[in-house]
């Protein structure tokens, strides 16, 4: 198992329609992979944005008819990188819902896809300040958390609002993951306020790189978000940032003896007792 990685994160803005979805996101992959990354790891709702429901419902696709994904696969083989896509919005293919998939592709050096996610946890919530949000009316949610191999370790598959929901990432480092995918379109009040404590929280709480590509600025459809694409180490400390939200690459080089060193230091991951929980 290789020892150390390269990794870069794209900060995108992505479009509402898949074929520009492509267009976005496409130089900063290849960009990255000129500049040494191996694992290139791009954000939640990479090939598409769109939150009014009718123009989101038009420009769904199946993921194997999806512009974004096609292309996605081609640069893969192409750049020979293994692409974190953060994740693709599709039809989910489930008769009689209507609702997209959020879903993780992990491509391999061949552009073959060696793991999916479809997101557990869709984030429903009115703001403050106004912003309303139903993923739920729009996102079926997912069954199953994924772990794959990859030559560095294993990699857990997250989405954004999955990061709030700390047993999951327990269950990807017990299930052996070593390095753990937060893609991300934050919206910017929750995102100044809570990104970056909650990816380091998840960290130093498995002992895991937590790599969180994210969206950032006004998008096509009206919404913001938070971008500040970081990468955390599994001491819970952020080795590499972007510090806006424009789109851009954050490289970093991972030391993988670090995820053991971690554990080690603290072996909370052996430590789980059974207990009687309060009554409600």
């Amino acid at each position: 198992m290789a020892e150390t990685l390269d990794i870069a994160l794209v900060q995108t803005r992505t479009p509402a329609t898949a074929a520009a979805g492509l267009v976005h996101v496409e130089p900063l992959i290849r960009r990255a992979a000129a500049e040494g990354a191996k694992l290139i790891a791009t954000p939640e709702g990479t090939n598409l944005l769109e939150q009014r429901r009718a123009l989101r419902d038009a420009a769904l696709a199946d993921e194997a008819a999806d512009p974004a994904v096609a292309g996605l696969k081609g640069l893969a083989a192409e750049l020979g990188v293994w692409l974190a896509v953060g994740s693709v919005l599709v039809r989910s293919g489930v008769e009689g819902d209507a609702r997209a998939a959020n879903r993780s592709l992990l491509l391999d050096p061949t552009g073959a896809v060696a793991a999916r996610y479809d997101k557990l946890h869709v984030f429903d919530v009115d703001l403050p300040g106004g912003e309303t949000y139903r993923e739920s009316a729009a996102v079926r949610p997912g069954e199953a958390a994924v772990v794959a191999d990859t030559p560095w370790g294993r990699l857990g598959l997250s989405i954004c609002y999955d990061v709030r929901f700390p047993h999951l990432y327990r269950g990807l480092a017990k299930a052996g993951a070593s390095l753990i995918a937060v893609p991300a379109a934050f919206t910017r009040p929750t995102g100044e306020a809570h990104w970056e404590t909650l990816l380091r929280a998840r960290a130093i709480e498995t002992g895991a790189f937590v790599l969180a590509p994210a969206q950032g600025g006004t998008h096509e459809d009206g919404r913001r978000t938070w971008g500040r694409s970081l990468v955390v180490d599994p001491w819970g400390q952020v080795i590499a940032r972007a510090d806006h939200d424009e789109p851009c690459l954050v490289h970093a080089k991972l030391d993988m003896s670090a995820v053991e060193r971690a554990r080690g230091a603290v072996p909370s991951l052996l430590h789980d007792r059974d207990f009687d929980l309060p009554t409600p």
